[in-house]
């Protein structure tokens, strides 16, 4: 295990739903039996899947099942999925904050988590005491910590509110703070869940850019969960995709990100003739939702794409209004516009069908998703549906979508050039 920092061994999680405890008396008494015969626990055999979209029948649930990989030491690693897919969990278990069912965890060095806002942090302590605190739970002399104090604050911009309670902080001072700490006291291993959404953009480059420093120059360990798939590409070499408790692959990061994204079960094509089935409220249900090519059989970069909505509206004398808001794979806003339906206080109980164009060599290849918001006076929102379809652009240049241009819109640029010998 030289060059192995940490290796997960069949590791489970089983949780009971409903309610804290381990149940009845009799459960109790028979689980005791159970292990005192060396049989392990006898409820964890009846433990459904971790599907957060269906209603089980068992009041016991595997958060995590048979997980196993490795990581290797100055490798980082990119944990994706769906929402309850198990990765906040699998943090936990290796930050030792929670235990698991069964199986077992080897890890090689220090381990620095950041899994939530101000984590390891106590509220009534400043932030000069919350460093040093921190710095002894990592196991480090106060001279060590001292070595590090200016960086960490000037890291994280808080030094005018270094001496305050972090009570008394704002949930992006936490964070700002949290993380330089987790960062500059040097563990062998840092893990960082999706809590940096919480500062802004600025500061999550800043992080992003430390993750990798720590890593490339430093040699150090990152586990690193986000549902921001341009900053896993970006950072990580690595890629684990979980899913319902599981998980569904291993490989390159950029490999891995393609793979979660063509899990997604959004539609290429919705199609409604029942009213009562089709998505919607009271107010708006969605026929049919749709995108061609302009010209040509399939979508390309050079194709341009037709979309056309058809929708029913139940609200009578408002200005109705529709957005549509494309996202890229990486939830990239490509763009958010809106279209007036009625503009004089007329709608109509009734059908209405909007068509729309995005021009030939504009969007690059790739994966788009669309939203759609429909609201009265552009104020006021009747119903959302988000990721309602998605549609794929094909690269035709390169024969195929493996080897993408970087770059989020791929314009036809008019060049002129002259050689002046």
């Amino acid at each position: 295990m030289n060059n192995i920092a940490i290796k997960i061994q069949n590791i489970s999680k089983l949780y009971r739903l409903g309610q804290v405890g381990t149940g009845t008396l009799q459960q109790d008494i028979k689980r005791w039996w159970w292990k005192t015969m060396g049989k392990g626990d006898p409820f964890t055999k009846i433990g459904e899947t971790n599907d957060r979209t269906t209603k089980g029948s068992s009041d016991y649930v595997w958060a995590l099942k048979d997980i196993n990989f490795e990581v290797k030491q100055g490798e980082v690693l990119g944990i994706i999925g769906r929402n309850g897919a198990g990765k906040s969990t699998l943090l936990k278990i290796l930050s030792k904050t929670t235990s698991p069912t069964s199986g077992c965890i080897k890890i090689n060095g220090r381990i620095a988590s950041l899994l939530e806002v101000g984590t390891g942090f106590h509220p009534e302590l400043t932030g000069r005491e919350n460093i040093f605190l921190n710095g002894a739970i990592l196991g480090m002399t106060k001279k060590e910590i001292r070595s590090k104090f200016d960086e960490i604050v000037n890291f994280s911009g808080v030094e005018r509110y270094i001496d305050t309670p972090v009570k008394r902080y704002s949930s992006g001072m936490y964070v700002r703070l949290a993380f330089a700490v987790a960062a500059h006291l040097e563990p062998d291993i840092l893990i960082v869940d999706e809590v940096l959404a919480v500062g802004d953009a600025e500061f999550q480059k800043k992080c992003l850019g430390k993750m990798k420093d720590v890593s490339v120059n430093d040699g150090r360990t990152v586990l690193f969960v986000s549902h921001n798939m341009a900053a896993i590409k970006t950072l990580c070499n690595e890629g684990v995709v979980m899913q319902h408790g599981g998980i569904s692959y291993i490989g390159r990061a950029l490999d891995s990100v393609e793979y979660y994204q063509k899990l997604s079960n959004i539609p290429s094509f919705l199609e409604h003739e029942n009213i009562d089935n089709t998505p919607g409220n009271e107010d708006i249900r969605i026929l049919k939702f749709m995108t061609k090519p302009i010209k040509g059989n399939y979508l390309t970069i050079s194709s341009g794409v037709e979309f056309e909505l058809i929708f029913y509206n139940n609200k009578i004398g408002i200005n109705l209004d529709v957005t549509f808001e494309l996202r890229n794979s990486d939830e990239i806003t490509i763009f958010h516009t809106g279209e007036l339906i009625t503009v004089n206080k007329d709608s109509k109980r009734g059908i209405y069908k909007v068509k729309g164009q995005i021009e030939p060599n504009l969007l690059n290849a790739g994966i788009y998703k669309f939203n759609l918001i429909f609201g009265e006076d552009q104020k006021y929102p009747l119903y959302i549906q988000n990721e309602v379809i998605q549609f794929e652009i094909l690269n035709e240049s390169l024969g195929s979508n493996s080897n993408l241009l970087p770059g989020v819109i791929r314009p036809e640029l008019n060049f002129s050039n002259k050689f002046y010998g």
